[in-house]
């Protein structure tokens, strides 16, 4: 049975293009073959600025939206987070879709594909990878990054370079180890938590 990775689209703006590119780096996760990969979309989740009354370590969820959160974000066993830079750090939309959880994010490996202007997001990627080990999270090295992504838009696809793609097939291939490593540390989470 294939790992399950969630291609997480981070930001919500309006005329966003990172559903373009996810939608590519789901075509590439499936072409790989590793991983039975799915697109997951903060913006579908619509939600508000963290709200929820207890500590998210308690998964006492209130809300409905936070609920359906949680369960997309515990059924994945790794992710790869599609973000741009936004003032030299990741989107808030991302952040505040973090804060919301603890346990659903703990002992996954975790991968990036980030895009912008000349950076192509790698300062944004390095703020992340800081935030993320607070979950217990294992942020890999081999990324994709896609500078001046502007220039790869082709109407509403993205069109990649070469390059873009090998990296991609480079960093699915470690991410894809990391998943097989922290398999039993995933499975151990979930039976405490069940019990």
């Amino acid at each position: 049975m294939k790992p399950r990775l969630g291609v997480l689209v981070c930001s919500t703006r309006p005329g966003r293009v990172g559903p373009r590119i996810a939608q590519w780096m789901l075509e590439v996760a499936s072409a790989h073959d590793r991983f039975d990969a799915s697109l997951l979309d903060i913006a579908a989740f619509d939600l508000p600025v963290f709200d929820e009354p207890e500590h998210p370590r308690l998964r006492k969820y209130l809300h409905p939206h936070t609920r359906a959160w949680s369960s997309a974000v515990d059924s994945a066993d790794a992710f790869l987070f599609v973000m741009p830079e936004y003032n030299y750090g990741p989107p808030p939309s991302l952040l505040n879709a973090l804060n919301y959880l603890v346990h659903e994010w703990q002992y996954k490996a975790l991968a990036f594909v980030s895009y912008g202007g000349i950076s192509g997001g790698m300062r944004a990627v390095q703020v992340t990878k800081q935030l993320v080990t607070t979950y217990k999270m294992v942020p890999m090295l081999e990324a994709v990054a896609l500078p001046n992504v502007a220039q790869q838009l082709a109407g509403e696809r993205f069109a990649p370079l070469p390059i873009h793609t090998e990296s991609a097939h480079v960093m699915l291939d470690e991410l894809h180890r990391w998943t097989h490593a922290l398999t039993p540390l995933r499975h151990s989470q979930t039976t405490k938590a069940m019990s």
